[in-house]
């Protein structure tokens, strides 16, 4: 009989801590840290809220995935800081890109618009609307053109 109901205790434990890594999904902003709504309400004031997905993981802290109306994806770290941005055919609002890369693309662009933005460790990656990919130290200064075997590398 001890050993059913440790069996049963150990399952239950086991399913509760299970529970507790599951993805959440939602509409509701107010489950965002405060950061990514003020980010949210500065850059896509208009823009409506498709689906947050509230992503919690067993060995590092949750992160959060807001896809707007209009189609944007944004990540957001457990703090609420912007992770990358990804407007599809859209401009990323010129205020979440570092000056010195802004400045580069206007003059080496050919004309094409910053559609997406990521932040690494090492620096920014960014997607112009031409299909170009491009990668910027963290001082926003050019390092190299995006590969299709670096994007393959990168998911």
């Amino acid at each position: 009989m001890k050993k059913i109901l440790l069996l049963l205790l150990l399952v239950t434990m086991t399913g509760g801590v299970a529970h507790a890594f599951i993805d959440k999904y939602t509409i509701n902003r107010e489950n965002l840290p405060e950061e990514a709504l003020e980010m949210l309400d500065e850059y896509f004031p208009k823009a409506k809220v498709s689906m947050i997905k509230v992503d919690r993981h067993l060995l590092k802290k949750t992160d959060y995935d807001v896809k707007l109306v209009n189609g944007t994806k944004i990540e957001f770290s457990n703090a609420g800081k912007w992770q990358s941005v990804d407007c599809k055919k859209r401009e990323v609002p010129e205020g979440l890109v570092p000056r010195t890369i802004r400045n580069y693309v206007g003059k080496n662009g050919n004309g094409a618009k910053i559609v997406s933005i990521k932040k690494k460790l090492s620096g920014y990656e960014i997607g112009l609307s031409d299909g170009v990919g491009m990668k910027f130290n963290l001082l926003g200064q050019f390092k190299s053109i995006i590969t299709d075997s670096e994007e393959d590398n990168d998911e």
